[in-house]
């Protein structure tokens, strides 16, 4: 007896039920045998047997991955804020921790802009030439979805929005000029600062991260490997800061005074944020959640731990103890050296690197004196020499063992690179690898090096980056923001700060060098001496003219704290006397202290 067909819908819901298996209809294996049908029915299941093909052609959007890309993106913004902002803050004296943690939040702010106006497209964009990206991005154009025409996804990431994928690699722009703060703290004026921030992040930053990951020459032509950036971060944050350390000289009393953190706590909770937020920043560079991530999460803890243990090594044998900003300082160390191999190497490569890392970052930051350059917070010995013996040492360790996508990586645009497209590094058989990377990390130097120089040069020429002496001596955060971070002692104490940074620097007599003693103010208010005081320096501020008592009083003055008029040289009585007739009309008394 023949069988009638099945209804409609009973039809419709088979070959739901079909397609939500991923199973073309009447496979083997699929259950029953496909229900017969209307010419309607058949038409349902042609269509969506062609739809499957095509979703399986085009990955979806994918809901994991986007959860954990939005963790992963939250987590490197706080590695800046506030984990940089605490770990540079800690490191620096007490009259500076203002503005090292404005370095980074003007970083945050100043690059989220210029990311949106066209840095993620000259970093993404089409390529022109493999040298940057177009513009068709500015502004984010294709990037975000409209209801009329949803965004495609980047070809880097396509189980997650594009525009999460700008998001996340914002988080990359934001931290790496902020690391080259280090380098200048407590003596860089700030707007020269935010000038430098705005045309090394559009013209060293982002043409780089092109070149590396965006579909430039590096990538498509070296075939280096560069998991989350050895190169694209560390190296280039590492060499700029080495030529802004040289370019703006020795702090004031380097080498000859006592320069210590003003507040270890600080640092190590920044250390903390940072162990932390890395996870996001080599787990996050899968652009998925699976296997890579999770392997790159372990082998960043285990990198860290071992670098940490490894610096707390090397000061135990050099010093015979072991200090706590070494640890910090030592896991920081192990973080930058697994950052390019991290998705790459296996768990006990990652330990190994960690513990060469930390000691060799040790043996880097022990010899800065040596050297001769003061880089403030060791962003040299640290991201400099970490993230190229990181670069390095992915030739040696990377394996397809763990990462089958390293052949394709290696081979650039379809093979071509140079060496060829190579399964893993020197444990695989092939030290080709090793000859990418070192090619990837000396352009790397060679044009973040000469084109943070121009730059330099260029903005030196009309703004001057160095701050004065008498700034660097009353600290950038009152010099430059005129603000403090610890006000334990009245208001009054920042208007003397501010007269003594109107002294006038042209002298209308040269110092007289001789015997110290001090005159003080008695009988007025500070704020009444330092009002008082700024008056005088500006009416006789670089004037051939002014009038004697100011001469005998300016020849030989060193500093002005609150009440208190301290000399270098000059003749004790004839500056009391001078103080007493500039004070006059405040009513204080001049007091010779010898």
């Amino acid at each position: 007896m023949p069988i009638a067909p099945a209804p409609l819908f009973v039809q419709t819901l088979y070959l739901v039920g079909a397609s939500l298996f991923q199973q073309p209809v009447g496979a083997v294996g699929a259950g029953p045998p496909p229900v017969p049908g209307t010419a309607l029915g058949s038409s349902v299941a042609a269509n969506l047997t062609e739809g499957i093909a095509a979703a399986a052609a085009a990955p979806a959007i994918n809901s994991g991955d986007t959860a954990w890309m939005l963790v992963a993106t939250a987590l490197v913004l706080m590695m800046t804020i506030p984990g940089l902002a605490l770990f540079y803050g800690g490191l620096v004296r007490s009259k500076n921790v203002l503005s090292t943690f404005m370095h980074s939040l003007f970083c945050a702010a100043i690059v989220s802009v210029l990311w949106v106006l066209g840095g993620y497209s000259i970093a993404f964009g089409p390529t022109v030439g493999g040298w940057f990206g177009s513009l068709d991005f500015a502004m984010l154009r294709g990037v975000y979805s409209t209801v009329a025409a949803p965004a495609a996804p980047n070809s880097l990431a396509p189980t997650i929005p594009h525009s999460l994928f700008a998001a996340y690699q914002l988080t990359f722009a934001i931290i790496t000029p902020a690391l080259i703060s280090g380098a200048f703290a407590e003596r860089m004026r700030f707007v020269p600062f935010a000038l430098l921030m705005v045309f090394w992040s559009l013209l060293v930053y982002s043409p780089l991260a092109h070149w590396v990951w965006g579909g430039g020459w590096i990538g498509t032509k070296v075939g280096a490997l560069d998991f989350a950036g050895g190169t694209v971060v560390h190296i280039s944050s590492g060499v700029s800061a080495l030529v802004c350390a040289l370019y703006l000289g020795k702090r004031r009393g380097y080498g000859s005074e006592s320069i210590t953190p003003h507040n270890l706590p600080f640092t190590v909770m920044g250390a903390g944020l940072l162990w932390v937020g890395w996870f996001g920043f080599n787990a996050g560079s899968a652009l998925k959640a699976g296997e890579t991530a999770s392997l790159a999460l372990i082998n960043t803890n285990s990198a860290a731990a071992a670098a940490a243990l490894g610096w707390l090594a090397c000061e135990f044998i050099r010093n015979r103890h072991a200090t706590l900003l070494g640890a910090a300082s030592g896991a920081v160390a192990g973080l930058v050296v697994i950052t390019p191999a991290a998705g790459f190497v296996t768990p006990g490569a990652a330990l190994l690197m960690g513990l060469v890392g930390g000691a060799i970052c040790y043996a880097a930051v022990s010899l800065k004196p040596r050297l001769g350059y003061d880089d403030a917070l060791d962003v040299v010995g640290v991201h400099f020499v970490g993230g190229t013996l990181g670069a390095l040492l992915t030739g040696v360790f990377a394996t397809g063992a763990v990462n089958a996508d390293i052949a394709t990586l290696t081979g650039g645009d379809g093979g071509k690179a140079i060496f060829g497209s190579l399964p893993g590094g020197l444990v695989d058989g092939h030290p080709d690898l090793i000859l990418k990377q070192l090619i990837a990390v000396g352009v790397t130097i060679v044009y973040c090096g000469l084109a943070t120089l121009a730059i330099l040069i260029a903005l030196n020429a009309v703004f001057k980056f160095r701050a004065s002496s008498d700034e660097e001596i009353i600290g950038m955060d009152l010099s430059q923001h005129r603000e403090r971070a610890y006000a334990l002692g009245g208001g009054e104490a920042m208007s003397a700060a501010a007269a003594v940074l109107a002294e006038p620097r042209a002298a209308n007599a040269p110092p007289v060098l001789g015997r110290r003693f001090a005159v003080t103010l008695d009988g007025a208010s500070q704020s009444a001496i330092a009002d008082r005081w700024r008056r005088l320096c500006q009416e006789n501020q670089g004037a051939n003219d002014g009038t004697e008592a100011f001469k005998t009083v300016y020849s030989g003055l060193a500093t002005v704290r609150n009440n208190t008029f301290k000399f270098h040289g000059g003749e004790p009585e004839a500056a009391r006397e001078a103080l007493g007739k500039l004070f006059a009309d405040t009513g204080a008394t001049a007091t010779l202290k010898r």
